[in-house]
């Protein structure tokens, strides 16, 4: 079988040098069937290897029950690239970042009140044991050593921007190997001497990230590794938008530029991201420092290949300059896969609602409790929670907090709705209620918006810690876990005779005359989730910059009617949406270079 091995001087295939081009694509972020045209767009690239993260919380959604289905296939994806002539990086650390919910770590972890994270605590190497203990035989077989493509694997990801401790990175390494893992393994950190020294052990591979600066950054990797390839693991060609900026944008020629420095510097790159794809669901994570920064549904990136599949300016300046760097005259290439097929389908009247609150035995799971608890005490990871309490006495010129709000939540008033309150909003923020009868009841609808991805606060529980009116805590709640998987249970009535203030499912159909990819457009709409055929296209919201959301026409029927149904939170007007062959990820309305060079995670 073939070798893949890391010399003193550069990465070898058995005994031949080896140049490693590497463009990172989540298998997770794309529909199945779109794989292959992905791949085959990253190879014309002039790339020999793919790279992808493998997301904890999708493989294992409750503890010990397992999905290695449809975009979970990770096994089917690899030995898809093999197919097409691909080598693969895997990094299946537990923790991954990426932009997703919870860095890639199961929501159920923070059950337990005291888990501690990314370190020796017990129960979370417990956790890790198990998950390896299934997830590293379907990928050990699948290295290059044993007839696969695997030829390199992360141990953690970017740890030295969390934490230090050797013995869990020792750890990790044990459990890799312990199940079959024979790849050289490797880490991830940014280029600066606090994360290369925290983040990684003296004998395993480095490797550093960053997205400008390659001397600078290269120049601080080798005080810790003075020989072996300069490789940058991620180097960030485009930057992921939150809600409420506007959408990032990195020119190609900058782009180009900064990869030209890492190749005249005898290094090579994974391009971070390639083809970023869709934060579809509940995937999309949260950045949680000064303030709480929620990620949009696309995770175009401003990259290479956009969400869809579609070429950019980027991509074709970067693809010169890798054929340039192999002695590949462009000219003489095989044309370039085809552009993604686009539809438009027109206007699609909602005719149909139902009203949230009205079907809460369809929707949740019923829980009594004394005081409020996160979603995770619950054994909930995603969707929304209802908080529902009745008041044991009159108030008079009421105030209600909601202390340790995790992320926003609509407040009624006996089913009236009082207003919204946000975790950004500043301390002791209140919504005034006025007089409330005795018995009066309330119900607190929060909505998890993405837990922290990055950075000393990734114990981001969901829901509420405590629901006051003044100083006074309510008690003994009716609590509604809603994951929002299955609307099968929900009676229609005609849209215009359910109250818009309220919570509720708006239902449409429509004809579809192809499988081309579109878009629906979200005016007239506040905030929530769009779901066609049953799938999770993912969060919309009137801030922006997204004003639509992506709908792979894989998902679609052309035999029969389509479904999209409207979770609309916030009273959005809207009962008639267009879907077209347009995108709108804010990229027509502004756009802002990221702040500063592009060197810092």
């Amino acid at each position: 079988m073939p070798q893949f091995t890391i010399g003193a001087d550069g990465f070898y295939l058995d005994d031949e040098k080896f140049a490693l081009h590497a463009g990172s694509i989540h298998y997770f972020r794309v529909p199945a069937e779109y794989w292959e045209d992905r791949l085959r767009k990253l190879k014309a690239l002039g790339c020999n290897t793919v790279e992808t993260y493998v997301p904890w919380n999708m493989h294992e959604p409750r503890p010990g029950l397992f999905d290695f289905s449809d975009m979970l296939d990770i096994a089917g994806f690899l030995r898809l690239a093999q197919k097409l002539g691909l080598y693969a990086i895997v990094r299946p650390s537990p923790y991954i970042c990426a932009e997703w919910d919870f860095g890639g770590l199961p929501a159920w972890l923070l059950k337990d009140p005291g888990m501690r994270l990314r370190c020796s605590y017990a129960p979370y190497l417990a956790a890790v044991k198990s998950y390896y203990e299934t997830l590293l035989p379907i990928l050990a077989p699948l290295q290059i050593t044993r007839g696969g493509n695997i030829i390199m694997m992360q141990v953690e990801n970017e740890y030295g921007s969390y934490g230090s401790d050797k013995e869990y990175l020792r750890f990790l390494e044990k459990s890799m190997r312990e199940n079959g893992i024979e790849a050289p393994l490797f880490t991830s950190d940014g280029g600066w001497e606090n994360m290369l020294s925290g983040g990684t052990l003296p004998h395993l591979f480095k490797t550093a990230n960053f997205g400008s600066g390659a001397r600078k950054n290269f120049d601080v990797l080798r005080g810790y590794q003075p020989e072996g390839p300069l490789f940058c693991c991620e180097f960030w060609n485009g930057w992921f938008d939150h809600w409420g900026e506007e959408h990032h944008t990195r020119s190609a020629e900058e782009t180009a530029a900064s990869l030209k420095e890492i190749l005249d510097m005898g290094g090579t790159a994974n391009l971070y991201m390639f083809h970023g794809g869709t934060n579809f669901g509940f995937g999309a994570g949260a950045n949680c420092g000064l303030k709480y920064e929620p990620m949009v549904t696309s995770y175009d990136y401003d990259t290479l290949l956009g969400e869809y599949g579609n070429y950019t300016p980027k991509y074709h300046a970067v693809r010169k300059l890798l054929l340039d760097a192999q002695g590949r005259d462009i000219e003489k290439e095989p044309p370039l896969p085809s552009e993604p097929v686009l539809q438009t389908i027109g206007k699609v009247k909602l005719r149909q609602s139902a009203a949230l609150f009205e079907h809460l035995d369809a929707l949740a799971r019923h829980h009594k409790s004394v005081m409020p608890e996160s979603m995770e005490y619950y054994g909930q990871s995603f969707g929304l929670i209802l908080y529902r309490s009745r008041l044991e006495g009159p108030q008079e010129n009421c105030d209600l907090y909601i202390d340790g709000l995790a992320d926003r939540a609509s407040v009624f008033v006996d089913g009236k709705r009082a207003g919204q309150l946000d975790r950004n909003d500043p301390p002791d923020t209140k919504l005034p209620l006025g007089i409330l009868p005795k018995g009066g009841q309330i119900d607190v609808l929060t909505d998890a918006m993405g837990r922290a991805n990055y950075g000393p606060n990734l114990h981001d529980r969901k829901g509420a810690r405590q629901i006051r009116i003044q100083n006074q805590l309510l008690s003994h709640f009716d609590v509604y876990s809603m994951e929002l998987e299955d609307f099968s249970g929900l009676e229609y009535q005609d849209a215009a005779s359910v109250d818009p203030s309220q919570p509720q499912i708006l239902r449409g159909t429509f004809q579809a005359k192809s499988r081309g990819d579109c878009f629906i457009h979200c005016d007239g709409l506040k905030k929530g989730y769009l779901f066609v055929n049953g799938r999770n296209l993912g969060r919309y919201w009137e801030i922006g910059p997204q004003q639509a959301l992506y709908c792979p026409g894989c998902w679609l029927f052309t035999e029969k009617e389509n479904e999209l149904l409207v979770l609309e939170l916030e009273g959005g007007a809207a009962r008639e949406l267009t879907i077209d062959d347009t995108p709108d990820i804010g990229a027509d309305k502004g756009s802002a270079e990221k702040d500063g060079s592009y060197d810092q995670p």
